[in-house]
């Protein structure tokens, strides 16, 4: 079969097109694999969370919440109005301590137990890490939102 100039050139594009799209397709696949997304206490408590998909949850570690059990241990995150039991095999962070802003990223278990698989504490005195400073703020807003209803 003879192939027009014209023809071989829309054959060299369609085909060009068609490797960019899926090449588009592969870029696009891989970076919602690794998306990694944010929710507080109370979104996690909503349903908001993906279930058996990794996300982070961040807010303040709750007062004498803190258990250690050999490598293993126990927090509960808050943002003031719900809280999120956390479960982490590892070392913690040195600047990691109660009361202090922290993210965790893992996965929601059925039991409603946030397994983590990486803490991340704050850096000095008065860092927050974004995250958790919003869902703070939130949290405190509505606090004050329901305070407010008679």
């Amino acid at each position: 079969m003879n192939w027009s100039p014209r023809q071989k050139r829309l054959g060299l594009i369609a085909a060009g097109v068609l490797v960019l799209s899926v090449a588009a397709a592969f870029v696009l696949n891989a970076f919602n694999s690794n998306l990694v997304f944010f929710f507080t206490p109370t979104q996690v408590s909503q349903g908001e969370a993906p279930k058996g998909r990794t996300f982070r949850a961040g807010g303040m570690v709750k007062e004498n919440s803190l258990v250690r059990d050999g490598n293993s241990v126990r927090f509960v995150i808050t943002d003031t109005v719900q809280e999120v039991p956390v479960v982490y095999v590892g070392l913690l962070p040195d600047l990691f301590k109660e009361g202090k802003g922290v993210v965790a990223q893992g996965k929601l278990g059925n039991d409603g137990i946030f397994v983590a698989s990486e803490v991340l504490a704050k850096h000095d005195e008065n860092y927050m890490p974004p995250e958790a400073k919003h869902a703070m703020d939130q949290a405190a807003a509505a606090k004050a939102a329901q305070s407010l209803k008679p």
